[in-house]
């Protein structure tokens, strides 16, 4: 399992469509509106690395979506 979050900065209020489209993404367990530095955070979980990096590009072709930033969780094997 490949667990990892994405941060998600989008034009401005865009943010709960963002989540919503989010939602509906198998690979996304969680998305959340955030204050601070990014609009939107993701959890996803993946069953590879190939997978996961799909997830992310299908996420970074979000209309609206400006930025994003991954963050890969480290798992001892």
């Amino acid at each position: 399992m490949h667990v990892g979050f994405i941060l998600l900065n989008c034009d401005l209020g865009a943010e709960e469509y963002i989540v919503d489209e989010l939602k509906q993404m198998p690979k996304v367990v969680n998305a959340y509106l955030t204050f601070g530095a990014y609009d939107v955070i993701a959890e996803v979980h993946t069953e590879s690395q190939d997978d996961f990096e799909k997830a992310i590009s299908e996420i970074r072709r979000l209309s609206r979506v400006v930025s994003t930033m991954t963050l890969n969780v480290i798992s001892p094997e």
